[in-house]
């Protein structure tokens, strides 16, 4: 029997998700719903639910960066996604990585969950901009995280190019500006300062959508990953999670989350 040849790999580092419907855990799940190899770097581990996020633990750098090494200079990667970081030392320790690893890189500003629970320090937001955002081949803000980082509130699509201009100035290549929190459709502007593309994508009437972030950066991972330039591969990750937000399931007492498998029931 020959072996059979590996899909395309991709890293996640982030933090771990107990109740499974963000985080690690939905990035690996969106992986393997796309074709790719998923793997995987703990920064954190969170006791969370439907409810909210009780409890966090910060692991230390030294873990962060053996993780990270132990499978980038064996197996290899052909893309990695961020999302929390937690810490400034972190999030310095994690730029510093993707900087040198050679791949296209998702940055996933995460800075707080679905339920308003703080997962970024403060302190670490200058690290944010000066050092992980510009090692970043897609940035994927939503409004709130926007603000958090560069002042700039959007009330409207209208807004949504000063925020986009505002993310730019800290240098990376491609911004996705998230406008899933303004009503009416579901708008994101993707531009690199240049080009612009606006995609749109019907709001579907369903409050269960943890996850949504985490697995909006792990699909265009898994996309660039694929060989897709950056257009493509937003335009496909934004297809992939619409249809897992139209799927999204009630679990436990709170918000429940996105379906990653929702192409496999269909």
């Amino acid at each position: 029997m020959t072996a059979a040849v590996a899909p395309p790999r991709v890293l996640t580092v982030a933090g771990s998700d107990s109740g499974g419907g963000a985080g690690i855990q939905a990035d690996l799940k969106t992986m393997l719903a796309l074709g790719v190899h998923g793997m995987s770097v703990i920064t954190a581990v969170t006791a969370q639910n439907s409810r909210g996020v009780q409890d966090a633990w910060e692991l230390p750098v030294e873990a962060v960066r053996a993780q990270y090494r132990s499978v980038v200079d064996d197996i290899g990667v052909h893309a990695v996604k961020t999302g929390m970081l937690a810490s400034a030392e972190l999030v310095e320790a994690v730029a510093g990585l993707i900087a040198g690893t050679g791949a296209p890189a998702v940055v996933d500003p995460v800075g707080v969950s679905k339920h308003g629970d703080p997962l970024l320090a403060a302190s670490a937001l200058d690290s944010v901009r000066g050092r992980l955002l510009p090692a970043a081949t897609v940035a994927t803000p939503n409004l709130d995280e926007v603000a958090q980082l560069t002042g700039v509130r959007v009330e409207s699509p209208d807004g949504m190019r000063e925020a986009a201009a505002a993310v730019l100035a800290y240098g990376p290549a491609w911004v996705v500006i998230k406008g899933g929190h303004l009503p009416g459709d579901a708008v994101d502007l993707l531009t690199d300062g240049s080009e612009e593309h606006w995609l749109r994508a019907p709001r579907h009437d369903n409050r269960h959508t943890h996850g949504t972030g985490c697995t909006l950066a792990s699909a265009i991972a898994a996309q660039l990953a694929k060989g897709q330039p950056v257009p493509e591969a937003v335009a496909a990750a934004k297809e992939y999670v619409t249809g897992a937000l139209a799927a999204g399931f009630a679990l436990g007492s709170g918000i429940g989350p996105v379906d990653h498998g929702w192409r496999f029931r269909g």
